[in-house]
């Protein structure tokens, strides 16, 4: 078979499905035509006055809408809501403040009344241990104390004198214990920890014939303390610094090492008895953030110790968590403490000023004014949170096992906001900084020295220091050795 015989076959092959095609395109052509003239036909003889009413036909069906025609239909629920919302702006943002308030305070209620409670053995005696690690004069040292005793916690607080032990005693509270650790001697430290580690492996018993249980070690939370100086970096001392640094830095630091053999030895044997769920400890570091947060002048020891404190925490939350224990940082706010430190008051004007008598007149003439402006405008003034609010935070950081950042207490997220994105400058103005062009000029024209012509100083002078040919101002010192270096010099040309 030729080509041309092949090719009019497929022709042949091909006319039945086209005739097909064009069949159907005409019948449903036709269809749609007669579909329409009926419709036409019965809605004209359904609307017919003419025609009785039991013979009239029923009207065709509308045909169907699609959705985005039902939504934007004026007479659908969606487009009168909206319509009214346009039409009430102000009545809808009262409403919308309105509910968001009372949910917020509902959330926020329902949060606080949380049931708290330390877990209990079988026969119910206390059986988590918290352990302090804190002065305990410091007010919130004495309120996150008293608050976990009340919740069902045993509480140890770390003394590392003989005053702090009598002073933990003297709250009589039997679950309120004081725990003598020697920081400073570190055998003495370490036989400190293993008589505490094997007080918690020891069996304990509440009563007389009752089971005995194991006590858990639930946290070590380190509370340095929030109380600092501020003074300008030209009048602190190289002992109020080491001092600082001391007490503040290096004893927290020293604590948490001294503590970390029983962290680490913890985890693998501390199960609770009514579950298979391993209790792991934690770890708390609590310290301020207000003024680490907006680092103000005259505020160095607060700033660069929380700051290390900060770094600290963040490098032992990378050290502990291989192990599963988690850190959690608890950055505080303001909080109200006069229930605990009621003659606390902060640094008032006058205050501020007899405190600038004490230094020398240049140092006065160029701090003296930004001081006592800063001092007396300083963010942390007012009465501040609750402490229940810092005592849910503590004991909600306790159990969660996540650790993190925690900011908690008036002012610690606005201020931390504040920090990080507005300008230093700004801040500064805010908090009463000026410039001290003018104090300087007014404290040195009294002590501006005269030269003659010649090099010699001029009789004006009387601070001692001495102006030289060259025009170089030459310190006491210095005349005092070129003048033993002449004499020597002498000595020897005369020898």
């Amino acid at each position: 078979m030729s080509a041309d015989d092949q090719a009019f076959l497929d022709v042949l092959s091909s006319v039945p499905n086209e005739i097909k095609r064009y069949t159907n395109d005409v019948a449903d052509y036709v269809d749609k035509h007669l579909s329409h003239v009926s419709n036409v036909l019965r809605e004209t003889l359904s609307s017919s006055r003419w025609i009785p009413e039991s013979a009239r036909p029923r009207p065709p069906p509308p045909p169907p809408r699609s959705f985005v025609q039902q939504v934007t239909s004026p007479s659908s629920l969606y487009q009168r809501l909206h319509n009214w919302v346009a039409d009430h702006k102000i009545i809808t943002g009262i409403v919308v403040v309105a509910v968001g308030g009372v949910t917020y305070h509902i959330i926020r209620r329902r949060s606080s009344r949380k049931k708290r409670r330390a877990r209990r053995a079988g026969n119910g005696a206390r059986l988590e241990v918290v352990v302090i690690a804190g002065a305990p004069s410091e007010p919130i040292t004495r309120s996150i104390s008293l608050d976990l005793e009340r919740r069902g916690f045993v509480v140890y607080i770390v003394c590392n004198t003989v005053e702090e032990e009598i002073q933990v005693q003297s709250e009589s509270r039997p679950d309120i214990k004081p725990l003598m650790i020697d920081i400073v001697d570190p055998e003495s430290a370490r036989a400190s920890i293993e008589r505490f580690s094997i007080h918690l492996n020891t069996p304990h018993a509440a009563f007389q014939g009752a089971r005995p249980h194991r006590l858990e070690f639930r946290s070590l939370i380190l509370i340095p303390s929030t109380t600092y100086p501020s003074q300008p970096i030209a009048t602190l001392s190289p002992s109020t610094l080491s001092d600082l640094f001391n007490t503040r830095l290096l004893t927290p630091i020293l604590t948490l090492q001294t503590f970390l053999p029983l962290l680490q030895s913890l985890p693998s044997n501390q199960t609770h008895p009514s579950s298979r769920k391993k209790a792991e400890p934690s770890v708390l570091v609590l310290t301020p953030s207000i003024i680490s947060s907006l680092s103000p002048a005259f505020h160095l020891p607060e700033s660069t110790i929380i700051s290390a404190l900060t770094s600290f925490t963040t490098v032992l939350k990378a050290e502990l968590k291989p192990l599963n224990i988690p850190v959690t940082h608890l950055q505080l706010g303001n909080f109200d403490i006069r229930a605990f430190a009621p003659h606390n008051k902060q640094l008032t004007l006058s205050g501020a000023r007899a405190e600038t008598r004490a230094w020398n007149e240049s140092t006065r003439g160029a701090y003296a004014r930004n001081y006592v402006n800063t001092t007396t405008k300083s963010p942390s003034l007012g009465h501040g949170s609750s402490l229940r609010e810092l005592n849910n935070a503590v004991f909600d950081s306790m159990v969660s096992g996540r650790g993190g950042v925690v900011r908690v207490g008036m002012g610690s997220s606005v201020y931390g906001f504040v920090g990080r994105w507005v300008p230093s400058g700004l801040v500064a103005h805010m908090m009463g900084m000026r410039s001290a062009t003018s104090s300087l000029a007014e404290s040195s024209s009294g002590s501006e020295i005269g030269v003659s012509s010649s090099g010699d100083v001029s009789p004006g002078s009387g601070n001692g220091s001495h102006i030289g040919v060259d025009g170089l101002e030459r310190s006491e010192y210095v005349n005092v050795y070129e003048y033993k270096n002449e004499k020597d010099v002498e000595g020897e040309h005369y020898n």
